[in-house]
């Protein structure tokens, strides 16, 4: 967990420095389950974000760090982020899962417990 804990500061920090980026959330939930969610001016600006600095360094390892992991993109006409049932029920029409090595029975199909909502944290 320390691991996780200096790459997530680190790339929460690169994300609010990063060009295009409007806003972010990012929600710890039970049983070491981490969701996050950001707004990007623009396709560009958010590729730039996932390939560099520390996004870049801490996505391998969520090879070995997750048994559930997945993502969904959506273009939107406001720039303000959804809440998170929106966002959950967007992951789970359109998302699909991400490479993990000792995937849960329900990575594959996105059957994971609904995220509680209670303790989310802008970024």
């Amino acid at each position: 967990m320390p691991s996780f804990a200096v790459l997530t500061w680190m790339t929460t920090r690169q994300a609010r420095r990063a060009d295009g980026f409007l806003a972010g959330s990012l929600l710890p939930d039970r049983a070491r389950t981490f969701w996050t969610m950001t707004l990007w001016r623009n396709s560009a600006n958010m590729k730039r974000f996932i390939t560099d600095g520390a996004h870049r360094k801490a996505m391998p390892k969520l090879l070995d760090w997750c048994d559930e992991a997945s993502i969904v993109h959506w273009n939107q006409v406001e720039s303000v982020l959804p809440d998170w049932v929106e966002a959950d029920r967007r992951m789970r029409a359109q998302g699909r899962p991400s490479k993990v090595r000792h995937p849960s029975a329900a990575h594959r199909n996105l059957s994971y417990a609904e995220p509680r909502m209670s303790r989310a944290a802008s970024i």
